[in-house]
């Protein structure tokens, strides 16, 4: 999908942030006291990214899971604005999803702290 057409069918905010690698403000977006089971897609393909019950609260003002669906997110480094992080992209169509840090509290020992305005949920009936 092109450029244009992203810019038609996402939100402005949508577009900046998955495809300009924005960020949303912390605490504002809609996933980030969700708690229902489901899974979490990507808001431009959406392929399934993360099961509900990786899901928890990080404290950090955005959702964040402590594991991806194997394949479902590009790990890339990220060294703008002075600081050396990982990127998560959505592997299906490379939209920015967010970042993924090792301060994670579960065995995994990963934070993925994703924007909401990246993601879509499907409720598990």
């Amino acid at each position: 999908m092109n450029k244009d057409e992203l810019k038609k069918r996402l939100t402005p905010e949508e577009y900046r942030v998955t495809q300009e690698k924005g960020t949303e403000m912390p605490f504002t977006g809609k996933f980030v006291s969700h708690h229902e089971r489901g899974m979490y897609t990507c808001v431009v393909c959406g392929k399934p990214l993360f099961p509900s019950d990786t899901k928890f609260d990080s404290g950090t003002g955005w959702p964040s899971f402590d594991t991806a669906i194997p394949g479902a997110v590009t790990l890339k480094e990220d060294n703008d604005s002075g600081m050396k992080r990982t990127e998560i992209t959505c592997t299906n169509c490379g939209a920015h999803l967010g970042h993924v840090f090792d301060d994670g509290p579960t065995d995994t020992g990963k934070r993925y702290c994703v924007n909401s305005v990246c993601l879509n949920f499907d409720k598990k009936e």
